[in-house]
């Protein structure tokens, strides 16, 4: 089994786990919680995967379908540690992200498009899940927040470049690539780092004087 493979799964089920539990803090039903951790999963690598003109991922194999099943079973085993505390769903939502970034960066490189279209399917792959997810959850998307989300990806798509470009091994270059996108996302909330919201309170503010 190939290493991108290996991401691919532990990132299917980390963002699985973070669909179903927020869909459980949701009260929605099995099958409910299940398609909103299935699509959160695979959204991603799905809208990659057809701006890449290639048949998505998960309809090749039934291993997503199953992994999915899985993460459904493990938060309903695990439902009272999993859906109290907020930090478990911060932690498989930043794993996803960091491992569905590198896969993300494999599969555009694998079609040989130039290494800023490699960095922009990183980001697709690793935060359109969560995109999906949340306008199920009738949640504001994290990314269109203050929360450094997309941009942990795309700093951690340049940190594969750079290793990339200086012939690190390719193993070694997919852990520090997705290593940098958990630990930017990690980093930036514990000392709430955001970007600046776009407000209109100047604008309102030179409407009222003119």
């Amino acid at each position: 089994m190939e290493f991108t493979t290996i991401f691919d799964f532990i990132g299917t089920f980390a963002f699985a786990i973070s669909g179903v539990r927020l869909a459980a803090r949701k009260n929605f039903d099995l099958f409910g919680a299940y398609v909103v951790g299935f699509v959160t999963a695979v959204g991603g690598g799905t809208l990659r995967d057809l701006m890449l003109g290639t048949t998505p991922f998960w309809m090749t194999t039934p291993y997503y379908v199953i992994i999915t099943g899985v993460a459904l079973l493990t938060v309903i085993v695990l439902k009272k540690w999993l859906v109290r505390f907020d930090s478990t769903f911060f932690i498989f939502d930043a794993i996803g992200l960091g491992f569905f970034t590198v896969v993300g960066l494999e599969k555009s490189m694998a079609a040989d498009f130039p290494m800023w279209i490699n960095i922009i399917m990183g980001c697709i792959t690793g935060a359109t899940g969560g995109i999906i997810r949340d306008i199920l959850l009738n949640e504001v998307p994290l990314i269109f927040r203050k929360d450094i989300y997309a941009l942990a990806c795309a700093g951690g798509g340049i940190v594969y470049c750079i290793c990339h470009k200086y012939g690190m091994p390719n193993v070694a270059t997919q852990v520090i690539a997705a290593a940098s996108v958990i630990l930017i996302r990690i980093v930036a909330v514990h000392y709430g780092i955001s970007l600046p919201s776009l407000s209109p309170d100047q604008d309102d503010s030179l409407h009222s004087n003119s």
